[in-house]
């Protein structure tokens, strides 16, 4: 068995096990709470920190993870335990930050630049969750795309400020279908008291929550830059892409709130 076969079926263990416990937990009401009347959230907002592990091709490609931000929001179908919704993630996978003259003829004045590897995903969003209690357990199933794209930046090196940016260059880009699935849970930190209205019913309150999710996303072919992929010689650049999958199995942790 090679190395990349068994990292897949340890990864398929473990994201197997979340779910299979993330459905005892919704098919069960041991973390229901009693109380004033219970109202379903309408929908979900959520923002989080990502760290993303290449896996398979991908991870034979490049030799560090991917760092970055997730953001998701999601509408409940009626009383059902199901939602919908849409989700963004913006993840670096390398960069590199070289101070160089500003030209030939100015060798006393210098810059910063910045090559960077980045990947933007979007995905459609289909969501199982328990609605109630302290502890949420969830299950997504996700269908999307990768967006990814090398990019350089001159930047004045006395201020780190985007406004500061010189002038900017893609240097190559591409697209790959993605699908996956995951699970987590989210932790009740607050909740607001329901309130009487006027009318006599009670508003919906809202509640702030702690998120928690792991996903292992199936990403197809793409080609894709990585450090040291860019060279320069003689005054030219010259590119150098790899092509493979585009696997990732990503790590969450954010806060989300439910309205």
């Amino acid at each position: 068995m090679t190395r990349n076969t068994g990292s897949f079926i340890q990864n398929r263990k473990f994201i197997l096990s979340t779910l299979a416990l993330a459905f005892l937990l919704m098919s069960s009401g041991i973390f229901a709470q009693d109380g004033p009347p219970k109202f379903d959230p309408i929908g979900q907002f959520s923002v989080a920190f990502s760290t993303a592990l290449p896996k398979g091709e991908f991870e034979n490609n490049l030799d560090n993870n991917g760092f970055g931000i997730n953001v998701n929001g999601s509408a409940n179908l009626g009383k059902s335990p199901f939602a919908l919704g849409l989700e963004l993630a913006y993840l670096q996978y390398g960069s590199e930050t070289r101070n160089v003259p500003f030209s030939l003829t100015i060798p006393d004045v210098t810059v910063d630049v910045t090559t960077s590897n980045n990947i933007v995903q979007a995905f459609a969003l289909l969501r199982a969750q328990n609605p109630h209690g302290v502890l949420r357990p969830y299950v997504d199933g996700l269908v999307g795309f990768n967006y990814l794209y090398t990019e350089t930046k001159i930047e004045d090196e006395d201020n780190i400020d985007d406004d500061d940016v010189v002038a900017s260059s893609k240097n190559f880009d591409d697209f790959a279908f993605s699908y996956g699935f995951g699970g987590g849970v989210m932790v009740k930190l607050y909740e607001a008291a329901p309130s009487l209205g006027e009318d006599g019913h009670y508003d919906r309150p809202a509640s702030i929550l702690l998120d928690l999710r792991v996903r292992y996303l199936l990403g197809g072919e793409a080609e894709y830059l990585r450090r040291g992929d860019i060279e320069r010689v003689n005054g030219e650049v010259i590119i150098s892409p790899v092509q493979s999958k585009t696997d990732l199995l990503t790590f969450n942790i954010g806060i989300s709130v439910a309205f």
